[in-house]
């Protein structure tokens, strides 16, 4: 009788083992890695901001920033920072082509109209044009344009 009941624990053991194995270890896991990032790579905002004059005798200030590709490598020093670094400018972040990300921004806004920065249509076409300059004229990764704190005078 004793038997009998050791092996009938045993068993409801087995069971319990194989019907937790089943249902609990395969039930699919979230991870990191199905989750999809709303914003890929990273944001590298412009320190100084901007003040420009727009073409129709107004003012835009407003600080710009891009969101780079995981791959870009415009913010990492040559070498591995083992070199002489040039002293930048009061108010230049880490990116290595920035004075020339400064100059395509600024002339991209100084040929616009105040409606070009307040409204969602004008800052889709700013940011576009933006972008394409970047991607011609630099060697910066850039996937977006972000322009926050947009203020017209």
């Amino acid at each position: 009788m004793l038997n009998r009941l050791i092996l009938v624990i045993a068993i409801a053991v087995v069971a319990a083992s194989g019907v937790y194995t089943y249902v609990v270890d395969k039930a699919p896991v979230p991870t990191a890695a199905k989750v999809k990032a709303k914003v890929e790579g990273s944001v590298y905002m412009l320190e100084k901001e901007f003040l420009v004059n727009l073409a129709d005798g107004r003012f835009a200030r407003l600080q710009v920033g891009l969101v780079l590709a995981s791959d870009d490598t415009s913010t990492v020093p040559a070498n591995g920072g083992n070199t002489f670094a040039p002293t930048r400018p009061s108010g230049y972040g880490a990116m290595l082509q920035e004075g020339v990300v400064r100059d395509v921004i600024t002339t991209t806004l100084t040929g616009a109209v105040d409606t070009d920065l307040m409204t969602t249509k004008g800052r889709r076409r700013i940011k576009a044009a933006v972008l394409k300059e970047i991607k011609d004229r630099t060697d910066v990764k850039a996937e977006r344009v972000v322009l926050a704190d947009v203020v017209v005078q």
